[in-house]
């Protein structure tokens, strides 16, 4: 891979990439990240978990104030990459790109990292794939290939993601119109749910895409250059380079951030804010400063702050020091995985798994979201079918009104979703995954009845 090819600055529909242009008040990437931030799927993140679900406290982190904290990461990462290397690419800087458009590409896909998660947190994810594997949804194997079938069974925000942004949820080819660079940078998993392959390189842990978007993400990666892996079942890809940034990011909002949460609602105690984020600290930690604080919450956040910052500088060097090795597609870990700090982030994560994420409150939630997520599939999963299929048995009082409530691309399908059950499981995917926490509790309880609208 190449840096010219990589950022090529396509949208869909382009037959050659946009020209940088740096009379422009804002770059193509910078559009990238403000179509993002403007975008109903972006907003209701506001009200999806992160950790702690439908929390009492305001300082508790949710999907949006985490993926703005990601993002604000990426960007300082992404042009601390671009910065050296268009040092040792000149040809970048005479094609008017800079370290900005860097810093803008890792941004706008940071932003989006998690745009497209289910309520309830990750356990969303697995509420969906087992409505599926062991529910009422398992009824649908037989009218499904074994490649679609396992893209419902290990149900995957990242892939539903990847759709939200080149469909927008209304079905229209393109969605946000989003660069190439920027949907690379974003698919953290360039590959489809098969084959499953052995853990090992970071990039094949899960897979990025559904087969509906599968010819999409074939043609961003044809015009991006990005390097191709033949298996017996089919092809996939190495990662772009980029999308290292984003995946690093995240990890140090998620590890540091999350840590943060449970010492600031008082899950963990606060000597271990102190033994385990000092060490990472390193230099960018200053006593005098540190000693001045008084409250608990001020040095907690005093703490997590310079050990972002200890962390976004490592990352950069890593990411540099193995930067060829990116491009030829040979290097493929996570870089946070070669922190020298690693053994305190083990840590870290070993009491934020503990302490925060098996809290009662937080497993009572999840729970609880299995309930409500089934519930809804099953729901608007019938009534969608009876509008796609006016020949099944004449739809009851109760569908007619679920498939009111249905998004309008589906209450008139195109006919591609009329004629495909597993694009009409797919988009009652998307619509429910959509829901924030809140909504899809309120929707569930007033459609069984358990409580009427206001």
């Amino acid at each position: 891979m190449n840096w010219i090819n990589l950022l090529g600055a396509y949208r869909f529909g382009d037959q050659l990439p946009r020209v940088m242009d740096e009379a422009q008040n804002r770059s193509i990437f910078e559009q990238d990240y403000d179509r993002i931030i403007f975008s109903t799927p972006f907003r209701r993140l506001q009200d999806k978990t992160q950790v702690i679900p439908l929390p009492e406290y305001d300082f508790v982190h949710n999907r949006l104030t985490h993926s703005i904290e990601v993002s604000s990461v990426g960007r300082t990462l992404g042009k601390m990459v671009g910065t050296a290397l268009i040092e040792k690419y000149p040809e970048l800087k005479q094609l008017s790109l800079s370290h900005h458009d860097f810093g803008a590409i890792v941004a706008a896909a940071s932003l989006a990292h998690d745009i497209g998660n289910p309520p309830f947190g990750h356990s969303g994810e697995s509420a969906i794939s087992e409505y599926f594997l062991n529910g009422e949804g398992a009824k649908y194997q037989a009218q499904l290939s074994e490649s679609e079938w396992n893209d419902i069974i290990r149900f995957e925000g990242n892939a539903n993601g990847f759709r939200i942004l080149t469909h927008a949820g209304n079905g229209s080819l393109g969605g946000l119109r989003l660069s190439y660079p920027t949907l690379a940078a974003f698919t953290k998993y360039p590959k489809q749910s098969l084959p499953v392959l052995p853990k090992g390189r970071a990039s094949e842990k899960k897979f990025g895409f559904f087969q509906s978007e599968k010819d999409l993400f074939d043609e961003l990666a044809l015009k991006l250059d990005l390097l191709q892996v033949n298996h017996s079942i089919g092809k996939y890809y190495r990662r772009h380079p980029l999308a290292f940034l984003v995946e690093a990011a995240d990890d140090i909002c998620y590890h540091i951030i999350d840590f943060e949460d449970g010492l600031r609602m008082q899950w963990i105690d606060f000597e271990w804010a102190e033994k385990l984020l000092l060490p990472i600290a390193g230099k960018a930690f200053y006593r005098a400063s540190y000693d001045a604080l008084s409250l608990v919450e001020e040095k907690a956040s005093y703490l997590r702050a310079v050990a972002i910052n200890s962390l976004i500088k490592e990352m950069s060097d890593i990411f540099l020091q193995n930067e060829e090795a990116i491009l030829a597609g040979t290097f493929d870990t996570s870089l946070i995985n070669l922190s020298a700090h690693k053994n305190e982030i083990d840590q870290i994560k070993a009491i934020s798994l503990q302490k925060v994420y098996k809290a009662k409150q937080v497993l009572e939630i999840e729970a609880a979201g299995f309930e409500v997520i089934g519930g809804l599939l099953n729901m608007f999963l019938q009534a969608l079918q009876h509008v796609c299929n006016p020949n099944l048995a004449k739809m009851q009082y109760k569908q007619a009104k679920m498939a009111e409530l249905l998004p309008a691309h589906l209450k008139a399908p195109k006919n591609a979703i009329k004629e495909s059950t597993y694009l009409q499981i797919i988009s009652v995917c998307e619509f429910v995954a959509g829901l924030t926490d809140r909504h899809a509790i309120s929707l569930f309880r007033k459609l069984k009845g358990i409580e009427m609208p206001h």
